[in-house]
């Protein structure tokens, strides 16, 4: 084992090596999550964790990454930004007939980019030291990620749950090394929050029970991506035209007004996919969506769950023909897409009725202007 003075000289350097592999900040902690148990118990003792079952079958094991390596002494957090320039949040979101897909998956998927980084980390660390066990996770095994990323000081747990960081907001992926050396451990930033409450206001399902808990049965993300079956018909018109994913509790945010860009390619938006038709995204069969989201997130909940999706965001749009014919010609594929497209017609039908309404009430307000102004009926 290395001399204690050459593991604060090692730390030193490992955060170095992390920030030329493109990670914008690395910190070190302990592996005691002692203290969250009891709320991840609760969490899960009042269902909020919906369909994900593998919450539950891990249980305490997510609190304690020395049972995921043994050996395990530290955990070495990291974060990378992955905001691409020219977002084009509120347009997208403001028009209804486009499908608007959550940022962070518009290009690469991020668990493979920050996996093959975390690897490499580990790979330096080992040459370094001659001999070292270690593992990397990035969202993909029961680790209590944010937890950790606040002990080693990457930022506070915010009230939606998201890590904020005052340099940095929240536009940033998480991901961990576990590893058997006892270096130096990094403080813990305090919270920064103080009484604003806006991403429980905002929540457009209302998904932020309280402050720092989530009912993901509620939240959009879990509805589009993890949820497997029928989106609940009540939540069904509050999802909007959110086709995967939800980024509102973020853009409310005032510290994401610090945030920073992504300078990495592998999150560069495809184009396809930013601020897409949705009447263009239904069109597509499986083999197109294969194609397209070859390397991205959002291949992970397959064509069917994709089409659904665009089934209820083009049942909360606008009256449109268009909208119409296309969903009508996907029926009979699948029982799962046909509850849903047949939900969507009815909203776009009842839309239909709505604006013929409209227009007779706007036409009657001309012609009741026109009377009283002794003007011609067709003026």
């Amino acid at each position: 084992m290395s001399h204690p003075l050459d593991l604060i000289s090692l730390a030193t350097q490992i955060k170095q090596w992390g920030q030329e592999l493109g990670f914008q900040q690395v910190g070190i902690c302990d592996t005691d999550l002692s203290l969250e148990e009891p709320k991840l118990q609760a969490w899960l003792d009042k269902q909020y964790h919906g369909e994900m079952d593998w919450m539950a079958r891990h249980g305490m094991m997510r609190a304690r990454p020395h049972e995921l390596l043994p050996g395990t002494l530290r955990v070495i957090s990291v974060r990378m930004n992955y905001l691409p320039a020219k977002a084009a949040f509120a347009s997208t979101l403001k028009n209804a007939r486009l499908g608007y897909v959550s940022r962070y998956a518009l290009g690469r998927d991020y668990h493979k980019v920050l996996r093959n980084r975390l690897k490499q980390l580990g790979d330096r660390i080992r040459d370094h030291c001659g001999a070292l066990n270690y593992r990397p996770f990035v969202d993909s095994a029961p680790l209590l990620e944010r937890p950790l990323a606040q002990k080693a000081g990457l930022g506070w747990t915010g009230k939606h749950s998201l890590i904020l960081n005052r340099d940095a907001g929240s536009w940033f992926f998480l991901g961990e090394l576990l590893i058997d050396l006892p270096l130096p451990v990094d403080t813990p930033q305090e919270e920064q929050c103080g009484r604003c409450v806006a991403c429980l206001t905002i929540c457009p399902t209302g998904a932020i029970v309280e402050p720092y808990v989530v009912d993901a049965r509620r939240c959009i993300s879990y509805l589009t991506i993890e949820l497997e079956g029928a989106i609940p018909e009540a939540l069904r018109p509050l999802i909007g035209n959110r086709i995967y994913g939800c980024d509102d509790c973020q853009l409310i945010c005032p510290w994401n007004r610090y945030s920073q860009l992504s300078d990495e390619d592998d999150f560069s938006p495809r184009r396809v996919l930013h601020a897409p038709e949705l009447t263009e995204l239904f069109s597509w069969d499986e083999a197109r969506f294969l194609k397209v989201t070859e390397g991205s997130a959002i291949r992970r909940i397959g064509h069917l769950r994709w089409l659904r999706n665009i089934a209820v965001a083009m049942g909360n749009a606008p009256w449109d023909s268009t909208i119409f014919e296309a969903l009508h010609r996907r029926l009979g594929e699948h029982p799962l897409l046909d509850e849903h497209i047949h939900w969507a017609i009815a909203q776009q039908q009842q839309r239909r009725s709505d604006s013929a309404i409209e227009v007779q009430q706007a036409q009657q307000k001309r012609l009741i202007r026109a009377v009283e102004k002794g003007l011609p009926r067709d003026a």
